[in-house]
């Protein structure tokens, strides 16, 4: 199944990570975490354990760092944007997406707690993407006005980018590791370009088939994640 190379392709990612994590020497910093996923108009997502690689990072002084890593999420639901109709329904969905951030960080510390906050961009790519043509099909029934749509669309299926703030602390139980809390707020997308047939009719009306263009319609990438996980942090 396509999950499948989803999770193999995504394994090989984690593993490159990790052998590149011994070659950076004493300012990385590694963390394994879990992220939520809470998108706008859309279904709460859930990462795909394990494979959730965050704050990576160098640290070029004490209070100011990049990060990265990369985080797997099986999306349930993500809405549609930029159409000539609105829906607060997910559109898209479910479907995987591998999600890349790249962050500067300012950092203050007292005692064992340290307060970040972050900005920056990120991107993301997604497999296995589908149409839920069960909320899309009653979008369109009612920007038509039919009483029955059934729709048949194509889609582009393309990287897209964003940019995300947001905070952290972390609380140090021992010398070098700690449990951090998260919250990024993100906002991107990616163009779909939604292209297809739509077959629909009503009582007074006979049933017809139609080509319609969306050329506009963009996956809306926008919402909340938060992160919990642990840190190991060689330069304390």
């Amino acid at each position: 199944m396509r999950y499948k190379k989803t999770i193999v392709k995504t394994t090989i990612i984690f593993l490159i990570i990790l052998m590149n994590l011994s070659l950076k020497g004493s300012s990385q910093e590694l963390g394994m975490s879990f992220s939520f996923f809470f998108p706008r108009n859309g279904y709460f997502s859930n990462p795909v354990s394990p494979f959730s690689l965050r704050g990576i990072g160098v640290h070029p002084t004490n209070w100011l760092s990049i990060e990265s890593g990369f985080s797997l999420y099986r999306m349930s639901g993500m809405n549609v944007i930029d159409l000539p109709f609105e829906t607060k329904d997910p559109l898209m969905g479910p479907f995987f997406s591998i999600m890349v951030p790249l962050q500067l960080v300012l950092e203050v510390q007292a005692g064992n707690i340290t307060l970040r906050a972050k900005g920056g961009g990120f991107g993301y790519y997604n497999f296995d993407t589908r149409i839920n043509y069960g909320n899309m099909d009653r979008a369109m029934r009612d920007y038509y006005e039919l009483e029955v749509v059934n729709s048949d669309l194509k889609y582009d299926n393309k990287i897209g980018w964003g940019y995300l703030v947001g905070g952290e602390i972390i609380f140090y139980f021992a010398d070098k590791f700690g449990i951090n809390f998260e919250v990024n707020y993100l906002a991107g997308g990616s163009d779909l370009n939604y292209r297809g047939n739509i077959t629909g009719g009503g009582s007074n009306d006979p049933v017809e088939t139609r080509y319609v263009e969306y050329k506009d319609a963009r996956l809306d990438f926008t919402g909340w994640e938060i992160t919990i996980g642990v840190l190991f942090d060689t330069k304390r």
